[in-house]
């Protein structure tokens, strides 16, 4: 098992390598001779040269796809801010792995291996192969009287999502997607949105799993007092994390880390997987380059998130459900732009004369 030190932390960010733009370059020229109208099929063409640059190769392959749901609880679930009582979390984890949420049955549709993990979920479970054990602890603490953890804490968390990652190469990995469950989740990501891009609580929080106008009051300033007590520093991530941040969200970041470390794209879900991918971003900015959003949340902050990011979301479904739902279907659609790149005919190939001949 990989120690926990910041000196390991260090050597995977280090790690971390420019997209290579020969790939892309060559990714590029190709679109422009394929039978059709260049840039005709937008973010597809798009998608495609991102895929090559990250890959490291000019026509990028997805054979093995992998989304990796991270499950944690929360202590300022106390303050009133879920919908929902946190017994949920492992009861929907029970379900998950009973294969009967919608992250599973999207996952079989995609073809798409899952990868659940406990990072700090209020319950004991019972020995399950189909379960990884990466629990730091039993839930967070109360953001809103002070961290949700130690520094230690995070650390464990971060480099224990990558060890998740680094396993999963032995299986075959092309492509990864950010996956969570966690009751009342989206309270400490939209604190992490709020540190990191200025925002006040009112500005950043959501309905989540759907509370009240007057939950959703109580939200926005439980925010902004979990802010007020921990005083975390926006340019430190682990001090985010550890003050306001999530088990589950830091092992999404880990992951998230060890994917770009190995040249493998990221397909980040919604609101807690793209707080851990800002995250991700502040511990190296070069991350950004390997995400890809794979849809825009409902969630009011998503928004400020993915500008913050400065990257586009593929789809607007209005979904809000999180457990990596609209990651996998993020997924199908970078597989689209990989064959389109690699399975579509020339103008040469074809025949066709190009509007240049």
């Amino acid at each position: 098992m990989m120690e926990y030190t910041m000196e390991k932390l260090d050597e995977l960010v280090g790690q971390i390598k420019p997209l290579d733009q020969d790939a892309m370059t060559a990714a590029r020229e190709r679109q422009n001779t394929l039978t059709k109208p260049p840039g005709s099929l937008g973010r597809l063409e798009e998608l495609s040269i991102q895929l090559a640059g990250i890959q490291r190769k000019p026509i990028p392959e997805i054979e093995h796809k992998v989304i990796v749901v991270m499950a944690g609880d929360h202590g300022v679930v106390a303050e009133g801010v879920s919908a929902y009582p946190s017994e949920v979390t492992p009861q929907m984890v029970s379900n998950m792995l009973h294969g009967g949420a919608a992250v599973n049955v999207l996952s079989r549709y995609v073809e798409v291996r899952i990868k659940l993990v406990d990072m700090g979920v209020d319950y004991n479970f019972e020995p399950n192969p189909e379960l990884e054990d990466k629990k730091v602890a039993r839930g967070t603490q109360n953001i809103a009287v002070g961290a949700a953890m130690t520094r230690e804490q995070a650390l464990a968390a971060i480099l224990s999502g990558a060890e998740v990652v680094e396993a999963e190469y032995a299986e075959g990995l092309d492509i990864l997607a950010t996956g969570e469950m966690g009751i009342g989740n989206t309270t400490p990501s939209a604190a992490i949105c709020a540190v990191l891009t200025g925002k006040t609580g009112a500005e950043v929080a959501g309905r989540g799993t759907g509370v009240d106008d007057a939950g959703l009051a109580r939200k926005a300033e439980v925010i902004d007092r979990a802010l007020e007590v921990n005083q975390p520093e926006p340019k430190d991530a682990l001090d985010v994390l550890s003050k306001v941040g999530g088990y589950e969200i830091g092992g999404l970041t880990g992951a998230i880390l060890a994917a770009a470390a190995h040249g493998c794209p990221v397909v980040i879900d919604g609101f807690i997987s793209t707080a851990a991918a800002m995250l991700a971003v502040t511990l190296v900015p070069q991350v950004g380059d390997y995400l890809i959003a794979a849809h825009h949340s409902q969630e009011q902050g998503h928004a400020i998130m993915l500008d913050w990011l400065e990257i586009k979301p593929l789809l607007s479904l209005d979904m809000h459900l999180g457990e990596g739902t609209g990651a996998v279907l993020g997924i199908s659609l970078a597989e689209a732009a990989c064959r389109i790149l690699k399975e579509m005919a020339t103008f040469a190939e074809a025949g066709v004369s190009d509007k240049d001949a």
